[in-house]
């Protein structure tokens, strides 16, 4: 399967982590950041194939590649244990987000993103009714991709008992919570469950949590975009984290 990164901060990200890249499409004549990711790419002994706006408007899955496409293998997924073994070789108590039923990509890159800057050690994603990792997901990710781990999995809940084994908590974020997310204790070994925001977290995975927790909100509108929630929740986590 052929997979495209698009856009000049994906592209350079990906060529600094040293992605096997197959191939990069640049603007022909284009300004010198384009030039900035030939050299990189030179450095890197990839292929350069310039082409015209027109060629890169009809190759674009995204609409946004700014000059720029990437072509390369698919994202290379780990396990669960790889997560987990990311932390400990930091010298971090886990902190894993479980992304149940997120099937809108826009949605997908932008927990990426967020769950790399609050420092989240791994993703495990369901390989049913689940976005993939595809061209929009990285795009919006915007080099977040290059740096995540991801554990495509059959069962979410089989993961779970897994980490919980490990020692991990499981928390869900749940609208009916009994916790609000503020007065919660979370500065241990943790993973975070965000279901999508129409359906919420299904109903065996929200049997497996530890705890659920809710995200205290004022007003008329009760429920928020996971990418939302999984920011404000995953921040609220690093600030207690910080503390310690």
């Amino acid at each position: 399967m052929i997979y495209q990164i698009e856009g000049r901060n994906s592209v350079s990200d990906a060529i600094k982590s040293e992605r096997v890249i197959d191939k990069i499409y640049v603007l022909k004549d284009g300004d010198g950041r384009l030039g900035q990711i030939i050299r990189q790419a030179k450095q890197q002994k990839i292929v350069i194939i310039e082409a015209d706006r027109n060629k890169l408007d009809q190759l674009s899955k995204t609409g946004a590649h700014q000059g720029v496409i990437a072509q390369c293998s698919a994202t290379k997924y780990v396990s669960t244990a790889d997560i987990l073994a990311y932390a400990e070789e930091r010298g971090e108590k886990p902190f894993v987000m479980i992304a149940d039923k997120i099937t809108d990509p826009h949605n997908m890159g932008a927990i990426i993103r967020t769950a790399l800057a609050a420092g989240v050690h791994g993703i495990i994603i369901p390989k049913r009714r689940s976005v993939g990792i595809n061209e929009t997901v990285a795009k919006v990710a915007a080099g977040a991709l290059e740096h995540m781990k991801i554990a495509k999995v059959a069962n979410l809940v089989n993961e779970i008992e897994y980490l919980k084994k490990q020692g991990v908590w499981i928390m869900g974020m749940d609208l009916e919570g009994a916790q609000n997310i503020y007065k919660s204790d979370l500065t241990g070994a943790i993973g975070v469950v965000i279901g999508s925001e129409g359906e919420g977290i299904s109903s065996l995975v929200r049997k497996s949590c530890d705890f659920l927790v809710k995200i205290p909100m004022i007003g008329e509108i009760q429920s928020l975009n996971a990418s939302v929630a999984a920011g404000v929740t995953l921040f609220e986590i690093l600030r207690q984290r910080s503390q310690n």
